[in-house]
């Protein structure tokens, strides 16, 4: 495995230049801002080592900023209570161990960011990579915003292979981007370099954050789907999941993911980082590092855990980001688009309004276990959301209704919603994208049908159900408590 040595670098393949900004007239630059959004850790970061890296070079500072979308694709307290408990723990540690300022604004990035970048003077801006056409969009309006002697960087410090390196174009399946990935992987799959603190500190201070109240403010806004308490926040409990002596993932569980991963009857078979790989607080980078120490030992099952952590995740990537329509039938391909409008009129046995399918009122007992586990418990099996996509397909009116409200309900309710996995995910279910024709049937036409019975055939579907529900108890009986105390604190005042 190749690896960096002890200085501060990024391969130029990973970055690229949004805005190439104009050279000062007086040859001084002025300091370099990382935005940080889909990235949100310290360590195993190859924005903000990109970020350190211009700044020493140009013997200029650095300072690190966060733009709180209050309204983000429709995210509640559990996904910004879970965001901005991470987001304190690592303002604490930047600001201590590399004396680098965090500052953090609320409202429209288009706004804050450009007004940052022209208050201090900053001649470079460095951004996370999304391909989310919300934060695309943002970024095109902050390049026309910025003064034209603003460069400004785009690294890619999520997937490890970046994007554009990968493919150029729309890919396909998993058999026609692996070996793309896998070409460019050992150029790319390299140790981290260590990270120095910046030759110069930032003048000014930042503003104080009142994290507690922040934190209150948006539990308080997004009440309906309440935070969860069973994944806890933050760089270092990422690296206790993925690498912790009690119950780790490579450490401890490794051994049953092959076997297990797909048993929804068998839930800590699985990794359980999804969490923290979407807010960005653990490196996809980082976890394939590890895992690929101990091939020697599980050979099978980490060569499975790879390709779902890199083969998978990048392929989704790829797709919504040469894909614009990658929430919409628009998006799929055109047999797929073909077979279901010529089934979107076949006679369903059942249809379910969308607040039927939110409550879990249907007569499917299955169907209503894992709604009820990703409502309460904010999490879904990998498994059941294959098969609770494709039976909304079966139970409404047409597929346009059946993408919309799958990925309405993914989005509120699971702690990784907005992701390129779950909108992949849902037209993989709905739309077939990424997968093939099969035997032609009513409703599904050839999109892949599952139904209870294989399910029946593949895992214990009633300890799977009793498992829901246990969780279902525990939850509703914390919120009981939580209530009583609350109403306590307002006799007592």
């Amino acid at each position: 495995m190749a690896s960096l040595n002890t200085t501060m670098s990024v391969q130029s393949g990973r970055i690229r230049t949004l805005k190439q900004g104009s050279p000062q007239l007086d040859g001084v630059g002025g300091p370099v801002v990382y935005w940080m959004f889909r990235d949100q850790r310290m360590k195993d970061n190859w924005a903000l080592i990109h970020a350190l890296r211009q700044a020493n070079k140009a013997n200029v500072p650095v300072a690190v900023v966060f733009n709180l979308f209050d309204q983000f694709l429709g995210a509640k307290a559990r996904h910004l209570g879970f965001m901005l408990r991470g987001l304190r723990q690592f303002s604490q540690e930047i600001e201590q161990a590399l004396q680098i300022p965090f500052f953090l604004f609320r409202g429209e990035a288009e706004e804050n960011v450009p007004n940052f970048i022209r208050e201090c003077g900053a001649s470079l801006l460095v951004t996370d990579f999304s391909p989310l056409r919300q934060v695309r969009k943002c970024k095109e309006e902050i390049c026309k915003r910025v003064n034209d002697s603003v460069t400004i960087h785009e690294v890619d410090a999520h997937n490890i292979v970046p994007l554009w390196v990968t493919s150029d174009k729309l890919e396909y399946s998993a058999r026609t981007i692996r070996g793309k990935i896998n070409k460019r992987l050992s150029e790319y799959l390299i140790d981290f370099p260590s990270i120095e603190p910046p030759s110069r500190k930032w003048d000014t201070k930042n503003e104080l954050i009142d994290w507690d109240s922040l934190i209150a403010d948006v539990l308080r806004r997004g009440a309906d789907v309440p935070e969860i308490h069973w994944c806890e926040p933050g760089e270092n409990a990422a690296m206790q999941v993925l690498m912790g002596s009690e119950n780790g993932f490579l450490t401890k569980r490794l051994k049953t993911y092959t076997g297990d991963r797909n048993d929804p009857a068998k839930p800590s078979a699985l990794s359980g980082l999804s969490p923290y790989l979407h807010f960005g607080q653990i490196s996809a980078q980082r976890c394939a590092l590890e895992a690929r120490k101990l091939r020697h030992s599980c050979p099978q099952a980490v060569d499975t855990f790879l390709e779902e952590l890199i083969v998978r995740r990048e392929l989704a990537d790829n797709f919504c980001f040469y894909q614009p329509h990658y929430d919409s039938l628009q998006g799929a391909w055109e047999w797929a688009r073909k077979t279901l409008l010529d089934h979107a009129k076949d006679k369903r046995e059942h249809i379910y309004s969308r607040d039927q399918l939110e409550k879990a009122q249907t007569t499917d007992h299955l169907w209503n276990a894992s709604q009820l586990e990703m409502v309460y418990h904010g999490k879904m099996h990998g498994f059941m959301r294959m098969y609770w996509a494709k039976k909304i397909l079966e139970w409404t009116r047409a597929p346009e209704e059946a993408l919309e409200t799958s990925i309405y309900l993914n989005d509120k309710y699971e702690i990784d919603g907005r992701d390129p996995n779950g909108y992949v995910g849902c037209m993989w279910s709905i739309c077939g994208v990424h997968d093939q024709g099969w035997r032609e049937r009513p409703i599904f036409g050839k999109i892949r049908y599952m139904n209870f019975e294989g399910c029946k055939r593949k895992f214990d579907v009633d300890k799977y159900i009793v498992y829901v529900n246990k969780l279902v108890g525990g939850q509703k009986k914390r919120r009981a408590e939580n209530l009583l105390s609350e109403k306590e604190k307002v006799l007592r005042c």
